[in-house]
Formats: structure tokens, C-alpha cells, sequence
């Protein structure tokens, strides 16, 4: 009972001093003050920049539960995230358009962002960024995402996605899936 007065204590203390920077994102509208804020509290060390982080998000993204946890050096690139209860991000993962499965552990230096990011020109030129074009990528709930892995496609519940795997294609839940590009090694039918 002490330990949950303590937390609610702590993400009180959190949201208050986080509020101005939220309100002044706009709540996450304001693209450029949302990711500038972001990648600032990224930066605050320790347990209190573990609840700084959650308690930003909690104002400015879709969806982001206090009982989650984003460790030193993560940030979201956008403000179109979901979060459910109790998932863990690891330290040094950059998140786009998403939304991450309840329970679902993130190890660290994850990438989680969808394709076709930046066209081409008819001269082969790369073109800017277009965010109405970005893909929104979903992981299950009680999904494990190893170290370094980059993910570009959903990833279904119940599944592993080993370290340093690159997910280009869409992966059934329940299954281990490694490689570049991630396939099923163990579960269902690879």
C-alpha cells in the first residue's frame, strides 16, 4: 500500500511538471514542439525520467496508461501512438505510428516505425516525408521485442521477435520469429 501512495505521489509530481511542456505541444498536435519535448525528456536520467516520460506521453500521445514504463533515450516520433496497460520500453527505442499490445516488453535500441516513409521523384530523387502516408504498425498484447530489432510490420500477440530481427511482413501471434527479414522459426507453420 506505501509502494502505491509512493507511485501515485511520484506520477502526480510528474504530470504537474510536465504539463507546461504538454501544453505547449498543443497535447502532441503541434508536431514540432511534441517532438522537441520529447527528445528532451528523453534525456532525463533515472527513475524520475522514467516517470517524466510516461506522465509527457500520458498528455500527448493517443494513449499511454501510467502503469507503463520508457526508459532513458526513447522517444516517439509522432503523437499517433497507443500504449495499453503495463508495457515496458527499453532504453534508446524510437517509436513512430503505432499501437503496442498490453504486457508487450520492448528491449533496447528497438525501432518501430512503418514503410514507405519517403517516395520517389520521377528522377529518382527522394521526396520529403509525407505523415498522412505513414503506416501505422501494430503489436500484440504479451509480445517480447529483442534488442536492436526494427520493426515495419504488425506484429501478432503472443510472439518473439528475436534480437536484431527486421520485420518487413507481418507476423501470426504466437510464434518466435528471427532473421533479416524476420521469419517464424517456432509456433505456427513458418
Amino acid at each position: 500500500m506505501v509502494k502505491t501512495i509512493a507511485k501515485a505521489g511520484a506520477n502526480l509530481v510528474a504530470l504537474a511538471i510536465m504539463f507546461p511542456f504538454a501544453a505547449l505541444s498543443g497535447f502532441g498536435r503541434v508536431a514540432v514542439l511534441f517532438q522537441f519535448f520529447a527528445q528532451m525528456v528523453a534525456l532525463v536520467p533515472g527513475l524520475p525520467g522514467d516517470y517524466l516520460r510516461v506522465c509527457y506521453y500520458a498528455m500527448t500521445i493517443t494513449k499511454c496508461p501510467l502503469s507503463s514504463r520508457i526508459s532513458f533515450g526513447s522517444f516517439f516520433a509522432q503523437s499517433a501512438v497507443t500504449i495499453e496497460r503495463a508495457v515496458y520500453i527499453g532504453a534508446y527505442c524510437v517509436i513512430a505510428k503505432c499501437h503496442i499490445g498490453e504486457r508487450t516488453q520492448i528491449a533496447s535500441h528497438v525501432q518501430i516505425f512503418g514503410g514507405r516513409q519517403h517516395a520517389r521523384a520521377e528522377d529518382g530523387g527522394i521526396l520529403p516525408s509525407d505523415e498522412r502516408a505513414f503506416t501505422s504498425i501494430t503489436i500484440g498484447k504479451d509480445c517480447w521485442l529483442g534488442a536492436s530489432a526494427i520493426v515495419m510490420a504488425d506484429v501478432g500477440s503472443g510472439t518473439t521477435i528475436g534480437a536484431g530481427a527486421v520485420v518487413t511482413h507481418p507476423i501470426p501471434p504466437n510464434v518466435v520469429a528471427v532473421g533479416n527479414p524476420a521469419r517464424a522459426i517456432k509456433g505456427a507453420t513458418a
